[in-house]
């Protein structure tokens, strides 16, 4: 169990291209001297120190030298903080040291993972010890899965206040989204995609979306691998990126939760892309794309302060009960989604840990369980999110 450490949160791998952007927020919304005490840490002082100046942070905010490679450096800079938020992945790559020492030492931790295999497994073997710790691991801090995670539970809440029960289907759609992708996003995906040439078994892990529920299965779900016409919203449909990882992450909540959305709980999530023929054309369009596929973004690279502050996203969720009523909320963030958001959502949940050690105990978590309304008030409060009932 962590005792009282000098560091609240400390940024690992600030000198990244998101790492940076984290960085720069947290000296903007808190500054060096509040009540959220902050450092940076990397491979390298000199970069650190380099981005320090750069970003116009103040000198006395502390630069740790760690390295995935170097376990006691790892160590030494899990022992010092009460949250280490980390922006170094591939996680399966990198990140396996980082959670076991966390899981051990009581610290709290968060990351931007979109990599399920790897959730699996870290699941699996770094649960027990963070629960005997204290240590709250919470992953998918970012685009993936935050507005999709807590966007259903809102609407869950808003369903029992209007319906006077929680719903069993809820579909998330995405009406409007415009960034470009992550390197590390691209990263993560082909590492998967690697690991699963190399071990077939991950495969049955990738596609089942109660991968991360621990040995519960429940209801058949929507594949989401086609253009379809969604009667509910009067619209065409199709296969959205992120929806393998955030199904999944959505479930866990629910199996955390008690099963509070229900153990028939169905949910899916596609992008919407308008009426009629010419909406069906993008439909088929958008499930035929393989830029991510051919994309050379690497880790690191990414879009403009300019393209990042021009981006946005608007996914809206639509619950359904079984008796035919509906209720429908959207999540809207005024960033670019794989950067500009992800980093203000990962920082804010770092910070809620910090305030709020009552929230969860030790253990493996997502946001909707370990932080829920808490984090959706942060998020409206700082970070550009915005969490609406819908008529």
């Amino acid at each position: 169990m962590k005792t009282n450490r000098d560091i609240d949160i400390v940024v690992y791998g600030a000198t990244g291209f998101t790492g940076r952007l984290v960085a720069e927020y947290l000296n903007q919304t808190y500054g060096v001297d509040g009540d959220v005490k902050w450092a940076m840490a990397g491979r390298s002082t000199d970069k650190l120190i380099a981005v320090r100046d750069e970003l116009d942070i103040a000198k006395n905010v502390p630069l740790i030298v760690a390295n995935a490679d170097d376990l006691d450096s790892i160590n030494s800079m899990v022992n010092q903080a009460s949250v280490v938020l980390t922006t170094v992945g591939p996680y399966q790559l990198y990140g396996n040291e980082l959670v076991a020492a966390c899981a051990a030492s009581g610290t709290d931790y968060v990351d931007l993972c979109g990599e399920p295999a790897w959730m699996h497994q870290m699941i699996a073997e770094h649960s027990a010890a963070a629960e005997e710790s204290g240590a709250r691991i919470v992953f998918s801090c970012g685009f993936d899965s935050i507005p999709f995670d807590l966007g259903v539970l809102f609407l869950q809440q808003h369903a029992e206040l209007e319906l006077g029960s929680t719903v069993s289907r809820v579909k998330g759609r995405v009406r409007a989204m415009k960034g470009t992708m992550s390197g590390g996003t691209l990263a993560s995906f082909r590492e998967t995609m690697a690991a699963a040439g190399r071990d077939k078994n991950l495969i049955s892990v990738l596609r089942n979306p109660f991968s991360l529920t621990s040995g519960f299965q429940g209801a058949d779900q929507p594949l989401g691998n086609k253009p379809e016409y969604d009667e509910a919203i009067e619209s065409w449909i199709a296969p959205f990126v992120m929806a393998s990882i955030n199904t999944k992450n959505v479930h866990r909540s629910n199996m955390l939760l008690d099963h509070h959305y229900g153990e028939d709980f169905v949910y899916d999530e596609m992008m919407v892309t308008g009426p009629g023929d010419k909406g069906e054309a993008i439909a088929k369009a958008v499930t035929e794309d393989n830029s991510m596929a051919k994309s050379t973004l690497q880790p690191g690279e990414g879009p403009s302060k300019e393209e990042r502050e021009n981006g946005f996203y608007d996914v809206l969720m639509v619950g359904e009960h079984s008796d035919g009523r509906s209720v429908r909320i959207s999540v809207k963030g005024d960033r670019d989604p794989g950067y500009g958001s992800t980093s203000k959502m990962i920082a804010e949940s770092a910070v809620c840990l910090v305030k709020n050690p009552q929230l969860a105990s030790g253990g493996i978590w997502t946001t909707a369980p370990a932080m829920g309304a808490e984090l959706i008030n942060r998020l409206q409060a700082n970070a550009g999110l915005t969490f609406t009932i819908e008529s």
